[in-house]
């Protein structure tokens, strides 16, 4: 069936995705660190902002470790600030 097809109350349809599971929560041996860049990319959009709980999928514990991570990896200039520089 098509996202785009209206329903009984005349809306359209939103896409709801299944909630997901935190990573770190099933993955014991993965550790949240600013020295991981790569780690850390995956939650950062293109603009440079840090990617809500709802899109990663992270619980509320390991949500706040990512950002204290992600503003320090920031802040020794190892993750950008911002996306794209303007031109």
């Amino acid at each position: 069936m098509n996202n785009n097809t209206s329903d009984s109350h005349g809306g359209y349809r939103r896409f709801f995705s299944h909630p997901r599971e935190c990573q770190f929560c099933t993955d014991k041996n993965a550790t949240i660190d600013y020295k991981q860049v790569e780690v850390l990319r995956r939650y950062v959009t293109e603009d440079g902002k840090i990617r809500p709980r709802r899109q990663t999928g992270t619980c509320a514990k390991h949500q706040r470790e990512l950002a204290r991570a992600i503003k320090r990896a920031r802040h020794l200039a190892l993750l950008p600030f911002s996306g794209e520089v303007l031109r």
